[in-house]
C-alpha cells in the first residue's frame, strides 16, 4: 500500500506540475502580450497628460478672458449710468427752457392781446398789428419748438 501512496503522491504532483507549466505558459504569453502593448500604452499615457496640460492652459485662458469681460462689462456699466444721469440732468434742463419759453410766448401772446385793445389811428394799421403780432408768436412757437426737438436728437445721439 505504500507503493500505491507513492505513486498516487506522485501523479498528483506530476497532474500540479503540468498544470503549473501551462498556467506558466498562458501567463508568459499574456506578460508578452502586455510588453508589446507598453509602448502603445505609454505613447496613450504621454497624449492623455499633455491633453490634461492644454485643457488646464485653456481654461486658465477663459478665466482671464471672463474677467477681462467682467470689468470691461463694468466699465461699461459705470459710463452708462453716469450718461444716464448726465442725460436726466439735460432733459430737466431743456424741460425748464420749454416752460420758460411757453411762458415767454404766453406773455407776448398776452401782450398782442392787449396792444389790440388799444386805440390806432387806422382800421387797418390794427389788421396789420394783429397779424403781424400772430405770426410773430407762431414764429417763436416754431422755433422754440424746433430748438427743443433739436436739442433732444443731441441729447440722443450723446446717449447712444
Amino acid at each position: 500500500m505504500s507503493l500505491f501512496i507513492t505513486l498516487a503522491a506522485d501523479a498528483l504532483v506530476a497532474v500540479l506540475l503540468v498544470a503549473t507549466i501551462l498556467t506558466s505558459v498562458k501567463l508568459s504569453r499574456r506578460i508578452a502580450t502586455m510588453k508589446a502593448d507598453e509602448p502603445a500604452m505609454r505613447k496613450t499615457i504621454g497624449d492623455l497628460v499633455t491633453a490634461s496640460a492644454a485643457a488646464e492652459r485653456a481654461i486658465a485662458g477663459l478665466r482671464a478672458a471672463l474677467d477681462e469681460c467682467d470689468r470691461g462689462l463694468s466699465e461699461r456699466l459705470d459710463s452708462a449710468e453716469r450718461a444716464a444721469t448726465r442725460l436726466e440732468d439735460h432733459v430737466e434742463a431743456g424741460e425748464g427752457v420749454i416752460s420758460r419759453i411757453g411762458a415767454i410766448v404766453s406773455q407776448a401772446g398776452r401782450h398782442a392781446v392787449r396792444r389790440e385793445s388799444e386805440p390806432v389811428a387806422s382800421p387797418a394799421t390794427v389788421a396789420v398789428r394783429s397779424v403781424s403780432t400772430s405770426e410773430r408768436l407762431d414764429v417763436a412757437l416754431a422755433a422754440a419748438h424746433a430748438m427743443s426737438e433739436r436739442a433732444l436728437d443731441r441729447l440722443r445721439a450723446k446717449a447712444a
